[in-house]
């Protein structure tokens, strides 16, 4: 389900069409203005067609099979390593996320992504995505009850893999079930133990999605916390007002 990559030969094409479809709804809502600003020149609020900065994607178009499999990649699924052998408690951590750490540490010892000794091939970062976090499927029952067995197994995961785990050549990208994000509690915790938290939010079924403030833009991006690295305190951006838009292939925050 991922999307597809604008890879250099396309991405000035998909960027050209892209700049052409803004400027015709620029034209159809152009606004009643005084004659002397109408002709100044607007801001580029998106990148150009000469420059590129990360990756871009198409988001009307799903990876191809033959990219994905040319990619090396790892996979965990609880049941098949939990069926390999017994189950065990880690600092008491649940099992689900003893076996998360137990692999994630294996995967970059075996790669070489700590650091201890040179890759072969030029260096990559290591994207580590986890889906679910605090839900019954990793054996976690945070919310299920009002005194739960495992309250801080959670927090000792992200605890233990942020101050045992940390080397250069690697990231990870927490997803959590809706019943924690809910709880103020554990999304502090959660917080203190993370280096960036971003959030969106959306004008669908607020009052923001009919004001005429918000009338080009599909929600807000707020940025809670953001990395301190080398630093007794932390960065502040030069600006906190940033909102996105879904454009026809591309999601955009401007």
């Amino acid at each position: 389900e991922l999307p597809a990559p604008l890879l250099d030969d396309t991405y000035r094409n998909e960027l050209r069409e892209e700049a052409t479809a803004v400027k015709s709804e620029d034209f159809q809502d152009t606004m009643k203005i005084a004659w002397r600003y109408q002709n100044l020149p607007k801001m580029e609020a998106s990148p150009t067609t000469s420059t590129k900065f990360g990756h871009y994607y198409d988001l009307s178009k799903k990876m191809s099979p033959e990219l994905f499999q040319s990619i090396k990649w790892h996979s965990f699924f609880l049941p098949e390593e939990l069926s390999l052998e017994s189950k065990l408690k880690m600092c008491n951590m649940n099992c689900g996320y003893a076996r998360l750490l137990q692999s994630i540490q294996r995967i970059i010892y075996q790669e070489g992504f700590d650091g201890s000794h040179p890759q072969k091939k030029q260096k990559n970062i290591l994207r580590i995505g986890i889906q679910s976090l605090g839900s019954m499927l990793w054996g976690d029952d945070i919310c299920s009850t009002d005194t739960p067995e495992d309250s801080h197994s959670l927090t000792k995961f992200l605890y233990a893999y942020s101050m045992n785990i940390n080397y250069l050549f690697h990231h990870i990208r927490c997803v959590f079930c809706f019943h924690v994000l809910q709880n103020k509690a554990i999304m502090e915790r959660v917080t203190n133990l993370s280096d960036m938290v971003v959030g969106l939010e959306s004008f669908i079924g607020s009052e923001r999605e009919t004001n005429p403030l918000y009338k080009d833009y599909h929600g807000l991006l707020h940025v809670h916390q953001i990395p301190r690295l080398n630093s007794l305190i932390c960065d502040v951006s030069d600006t906190k007002d940033l909102a996105f838009r879904l454009k026809r292939k591309q999601f955009t925050i401007e």
